[in-house]
C-alpha cells in the first residue's frame, strides 16, 4: 500500500491552504487527486499541476486507476497526499481495501439538495450518510481547514 500521509475530502482540490499549509506541515511530495471527470479534462490537469509547488508531482486519476495505484508498494520517500472532492469516492477506496488513519474534511461548498453542516462544510443526505458508514466501518473524520486549527471529530455533529 503506498505511503498516505494525508487524506482530504476539499471540494476546491488545490488551492492556496492546501499549498501553503498542508504540504508545508507534512513532507508531501504527490498529490493524487481522484475524480473520474476531472481525469478526463486535460486543461484542468495542466492547471491543478499548475497551481502546485515545485517539488510536488500532481496526479489525477480517476477511481478505478486511483484504486490500482494506491494499492502498489509504495516508493522509496514517496508521501502522498488524496484529495477528493466528495466522500463517496473514500467509501469505494476503503471496500476495495484501501485504507486510510484518518479523513480530514475540509471544504465541501453549498449548491442545491446540500445543507450546512459545519462551517464552511455542505452536505446532503447521501453525503451525510456516507460519513456515517466511513465511521462504522472504523476511520475517523475530522474536520479541520488548516493544519494549526484544532480538529473536530465529524462524530459529534452527525448526532
Amino acid at each position: 500500500m503506498k505511503n498516505i500521509l494525508v487524506t482530504r475530502i476539499d471540494d476546491r482540490l488545490i488551492h492556496g491552504q492546501v499549498v501553503t499549509a498542508w504540504i508545508k506541515q507534512y513532507p508531501i511530495n504527490k498529490i493524487l487527486i481522484i475524480d473520474d471527470g476531472l481525469s478526463r479534462n486535460k486543461l484542468m490537469e495542466r492547471i491543478y499541476k499548475a497551481a502546485a509547488p515545485v517539488g510536488v508531482e500532481v496526479m489525477i486519476m480517476d477511481q478505478e486507476h486511483a484504486k490500482g495505484f494506491l494499492k502498489e508498494a509504495p516508493l522509496a520517500k514517496e508521501h502522498i497526499m488524496v484529495l477528493v472532492k466528495v466522500p463517496q469516492v473514500l467509501e469505494r477506496l476503503l471496500q476495495s481495501g484501501v485504507g486510510f488513519d484518518k479523513i480530514i474534511l475540509g471544504g465541501m461548498g453549498a449548491k442545491p439538495g446540500r445543507k450546512t453542516f459545519n462551517k464552511n462544510v455542505s452536505a446532503n443526505e447521501d453525503e451525510t450518510e456516507c460519513f456515517r458508514r466511513i465511521i462504522d466501518s472504523g476511520v475517523e473524520i475530522y474536520y479541520q481547514l488548516v493544519p494549526s486549527e484544532k480538529e473536530v471529530n465529524i462524530r459529534k455533529l452527525l448526532s
